[in-house]
């Protein structure tokens, strides 16, 4: 028998010199102390979502490590015409040897900002994954016990067209406006809660459309095709369709997040779903709808309105620029106000469309106009004269 042949290779060295070997102060500490938690205790939310973003007016001493064709670099303040104390003061200069030298935390009032509902990646999974979970067993439910068989003809034509209609709102909003706002904010606090309000809708926009494909399936004579003749002919839809595809094409990323869910959502998307859809779904033997479109109307009542209301009201009782983003705050208003009421009253066609009936239209008018005027004042701005239309 032969004897391997031992080979001869170096031994590693230890010097102490290796990444991690080093011991500092709070070199095991298991939270991290770089940023000033908004409680008196610092949260898992702030530990994953404070600073993930660079800035270089703060730890990036080399600049930006991407630009754009422009030269710009980064996540540009002026990508909104809004304003935070220090948006005004120069990024630090850099040169060999300056390191990490730049402002005080927070470096500008933008990182002030914290979302309430926490929200982040693993969250996002967890509270979805809820949803559709349990808008499948309520759909399937329906199904075993042929709930579906209660509802009259006049509904059946409502739902496969307007039901399916809205589909169409929550994914225009959440791909082109949500997700383009995302990317276009200053800090990873708003990128977060606005993508998760991105993910809202496009979920939303799914679950309608899955159970537009189970009604197909289920219900006899349903349409499922209906609601593409009704988004791109209906006369009742097209003020809808036109402020929506307006929505999209919003350049300023605030703008776009101010007008969809502070003037859009409450005259127009809650009209709809809980003053048309929920309060006539169960009068018309349909007790499934209202849960799928209800989740959606969870969505933005508990959780994207209560981010965007502390977005908004740090910047307009912001201690530099307070005036200034009252003042084109309200310029939005008039300009969003009146084609959200001009859409929203083109929708009044669809309260005669069931048989048995929901609430008189201009009741729930004035009830969607109470509840803009609501989100308004808290905001500290004016509602507009345009509301009296």
């Amino acid at each position: 028998m032969t004897e391997a042949q031992q080979r001869s290779v170096p031994k590693p060295v230890f010097t102490d010199a290796e990444a991690g070997a080093k011991e500092f102060p709070d070199s095991d500490a298991r939270r991290f102390n770089y940023y000033t938690p908004a409680g008196r205790k610092q949260s898992h939310y702030e530990d994953v979502t404070v600073e993930v973003q660079p800035d270089p007016r703060h730890y990036l001493s080399q600049g930006w490590l991407y630009g754009f064709s422009d030269g710009r670099g980064g996540y540009p303040l002026d990508w909104t015409a809004l304003k935070a104390w220090g948006s005004d003061r120069p990024e630090p200069e850099r040169y060999p040897g300056s390191g990490g030298k730049g402002y005080d935390w927070p470096e500008l009032g933008w990182h002030e900002f914290r979302d309430p509902n926490e929200e982040w990646e693993l969250t996002l999974y967890r509270y979805n994954a809820n949803v559709v979970r349990q808008l499948n067993q309520n759909i399937e439910n329906a199904r075993q016990a042929k709930a579906f068989e209660q509802w009259n003809q006049a509904w059946v034509r409502f739902v496969e067209r307007n039901i399916g209609a809205w589909m169409h709102v929550d994914h225009g909003l959440g791909l082109y406006l949500f997700a383009n706002a995302q990317r276009r904010a200053p800090t990873n606090m708003h990128n977060n809660a606005i993508s998760v309000n991105s993910m809202h809708r496009i979920r939303s926009a799914q679950d309608l459309a899955l159970y537009n494909l189970t009604l197909s399936e289920v219900v006899p004579g349903f349409n499922g095709a209906a609601h593409i003749e009704t988004w791109n002919e209906d006369p009742a839809w097209q003020g809808v369709r036109e402020t929506a595809e307006q929505l999209t094409g919003i350049d300023d990323w605030c703008e776009a997040v101010f007008a969809a869910n502070v003037v859009f959502e409450p005259l127009v998307g809650e009209l709809f779903r809980s003053h048309l859809v929920m309060h006539a779904a169960p009068r018309n033997g349909d007790f499934v709808t209202p849960t799928v479109v209800g989740a959606e109307e969870y969505d933005y009542a508990e959780r994207d309105l209560r981010y965007t209301r502390p977005m908004f009201h740090l910047l307009t009782t912001d201690r530099e620029f307070a005036d200034h983003n009252k003042a084109l705050l309200q310029e939005w208003l008039s300009a969003w106000v009146p084609r959200a009421i001009s859409a929203a009253r083109a929708m009044l066609p669809l309260w005669s469309q069931p048989e048995l009936k929901p609430p008189r239209f201009e009741d729930s008018l004035d009830a969607a106009k109470i509840r803009f005027s609501g989100i308004v004042t808290d905001l500290e701005l004016d509602t507009p004269k345009e509301l009296a239309q």
